[in-house]
């Protein structure tokens, strides 16, 4: 059964990430929702696609206990470039996806998140990156894609810190697109949905093929050395004390 369900109506996609209890993004969910994408970029029912979580979150991050499985710097690379990659066809779908976050995007969540064309966030959601907490560092683009939204500074001290910040502050720098009460979110994202499915598809995917071609080098570039760098990390003694802790529900004690 996949974990990414599909409901179709009225040229909207709604796509609903079903990985209890965090929605976390495992190496299923990036398989499922790849396949959903590739289903739906070719469907002329389908003009523009809604992603949400089922249950408390969108989703809390990536799957930690898949990460215990990695034997060398080499595996965790390579986990990370495939999150990186799933997120790249996000980003450059030819149809636009919102991302409708309630509860928290944390970790992967939010690096999923802002890999979507457009935001719609509750005001009492979290968005955070909290790697560090792991004594690990983003993997999925993370530390490029959110210095776009927020600029550098602001990004160092989500990073830094690992504290998440709410949806209402989330507007307020440019990492949320709109804002909303959670209860009326899935409502606002269909009926923004609905306004874009009523365009010509065809200027739409035109719209979407210009805004990605702002992309430099150096972006690619730099989102292979994060892989590189998060390969690198995982096999520190602090990013096996850090992931421990997590997985004990407790503190954890680097060594500095």
């Amino acid at each position: 059964m996949s974990l990414i369900q599909c409901k179709i109506s009225d040229g909207i996609a709604l796509l609903t990430i079903q990985n209890p209890p965090a929605n976390a993004m495992s190496s299923v969910v990036f398989a499922d929702l790849v396949k959903r994408l590739d289903e739906l970029e070719n469907n002329n029912d389908v003009s523009v696609l809604v992603v949400h979580g089922e249950g408390r979150f969108f989703s809390a991050g990536a799957d930690i206990k898949e990460f215990t499985s990695f034997k060398n710097a080499e595996d965790a690379a390579a986990v990370a470039r495939r999150g990186q990659l799933v997120f790249d066809r996000v980003e450059n779908y030819s149809k636009p996806i919102i991302a409708a976050i309630h509860g928290a995007a944390l970790g992967g969540g939010l690096e999923f998140a802002m890999s979507c064309h457009i935001r719609v966030v509750a005001e009492n959601a979290k968005l955070g990156l909290p790697e560090l907490n792991l004594g690990i560092i983003p993997g999925f683009a993370g530390t490029q894609r959110l210095p776009r939204y927020v600029g550098k500074d602001k990004a160092l001290v989500m990073l830094a810190t690992s504290e998440p910040i709410s949806g209402v502050e989330a507007g307020k720098i440019g990492l949320a697109t709109i804002v909303v009460p959670e209860e009326t979110l899935l409502d606002e994202a269909n009926a923004l949905a609905a306004k874009i499915a009523n365009k010509s598809m065809q200027s739409i995917q035109y719209i979407l093929q210009l805004l990605s071609s702002t992309r430099t080098n150096s972006y690619h570039e730099a989102v292979e050395e994060e892989s590189k760098l998060f390969g690198e990390i995982f096999t520190t003694e602090n990013a096996k004390e850090g992931i421990s802790a997590f997985l004990e529900k407790r503190k954890p004690v680097f060594n500095k």
